[in-house]
């Protein structure tokens, strides 16, 4: 089994702990893992040793000896076509200057890959694509899927097309924002009204979100997000909002967790109240209504419907404090992993531990895979 993860994203540090918990918690007796590092600079590497870190937080705070140490490795390259070799591990230690010749080269076959990426270049359909030309069972969401839930503003169109309940918002793209901010803060000001959220179109772990209160924090959070991303998604502030998650688990007959409740040591759900202060709560299960319950749960399983996931997915929630209003916000196809990460706690309080979930993720990734064998690629 190959964990691929790390990866070109501002969440590199969270799929490493989550890349960590995976591996901690795999039953050797069934599985045996190989570790797949894609540094920040894109190289992908069998890692000498798997990562350890329980948290961000951690992985941040690694001494620069333990990260190069975790780095070290035989350059990896997935090959893009089916083969019983699905990586090619190259050892270049015994070449000489620029003759290759003397370089290893060694085909390791996987039954299946884990691609625990977070945030572009993993999540968005990139790894997927690439894993789908490879013709080897990967857990998680296909391309499709992947690609429409990384990109909050594909993500929402497809959700009003199913008549999801979403908060009221806008897109906006980084040429018009640089070009004139102040024009599109007013209009968007007229459209949405004050205060309102400010995301990059194709980031998680909430990485370049701004809440703004006036004008010119709205300017300055536009151009925050529009560091990020070529698109920027703006979405009026839903009043006392309450930020509850649920779990999505399977293929084809999803089943959905226990609601749970983000209660943010912060005024919102930040970066730092995420994966490095440490001091926000989370209430699992929520306390809702059972009827409120159970409608997160439908919605949730609805959402994943919507964008053809599959595997695993968090769908997170906003209630209006106020009028008790439930607003679709989002759906991640990877969301955090670790043994502490919202996810894999809404399973553990349903019933379901960490080593069973990472089990379950593997055996719908092989049976998916195995339909799409079946599936005929000629007309004849």
């Amino acid at each position: 089994m190959g964990v691929i993860y790390g990866g070109r994203s501002g969440e590199h540090e969270v799929s490493i702990a989550s890349a960590a918990a995976v591996m901690a918690n795999l039953d050797r007796a069934r599985y045996e893992p190989v570790p797949i590092r894609i540094d920040r600079d894109g190289r992908w590497s069998l890692a000498d040793k798997p990562p350890t870190a329980a948290s961000a937080s951690e992985v941040i705070e690694q001494t620069r000896a333990e990260l190069k140490a975790l780095r070290a490795g035989r350059e990896v390259h997935l090959l893009p076509r089916p083969s019983e070799e699905t990586i090619l591990a190259i050892d270049r230690s015994h070449a000489r200057g620029d003759d290759e010749s003397r370089a290893i080269v060694t085909g390791v076959g996987l039954d299946v890959i884990v691609p625990v990426l977070h945030g572009p270049h993993g999540e968005d359909g990139t790894v997927q694509g690439l894993l789908e030309l490879a013709n080897v069972p990967y857990v998680g969401c296909g391309v499709l899927a992947s690609a429409v839930g990384m990109d909050k503003a594909l993500m929402k169109r497809v959700f009003g097309a199913h008549g999801l309940p979403q908060c009221a918002y806008a897109v906006v793209l980084r040429r018009r924002v640089l070009a004139e901010p102040d024009v599109v803060a007013g209009e968007l000001e007229a459209r949405l009204g004050l205060p309102m959220f400010v995301k990059p179109a194709n980031l998680g772990s909430s990485v370049g979100i701004s809440k703004a209160r006036t004008r010119e924090e709205l300017v300055e959070a536009l151009k925050l997000a529009a560091d990020y991303d070529r698109k920027v998604v703006i979405e009026a502030a839903v009043p006392n909002a309450r930020e509850i998650e649920v779990a999505v688990l399977g293929n084809d007959d999803p089943i959905a967790s226990v609601p749970g409740e983000v209660v943010p040591a912060r005024e919102f759900y930040d970066y730092e109240a995420k994966y490095l202060d440490g001091a926000s709560r989370l209430a699992i299960p929520a306390d809702v209504p059972d009827e409120m319950g159970e409608r997160l749960q439908a919605l949730a399983v609805d959402a994943f419907r919507a964008i053809d996931g599959a595997g695993l997915s968090r769908v997170d929630f906003l209630i209006d404090g106020q009028r008790g209003d439930v607003f679709v916000n989002e759906i991640n196809t990877m969301p955090g992993f670790t043994t502490i990460s919202m996810y894999s706690k809404l399973w553990a309080a349903t019933g379901i531990t960490y080593p069973e979930l990472v089990d379950r993720l593997v055996q719908l990734a092989l049976e998916r895979h195995a339909e799409k064998q079946r599936l005929r690629v000629s007309a004849f």
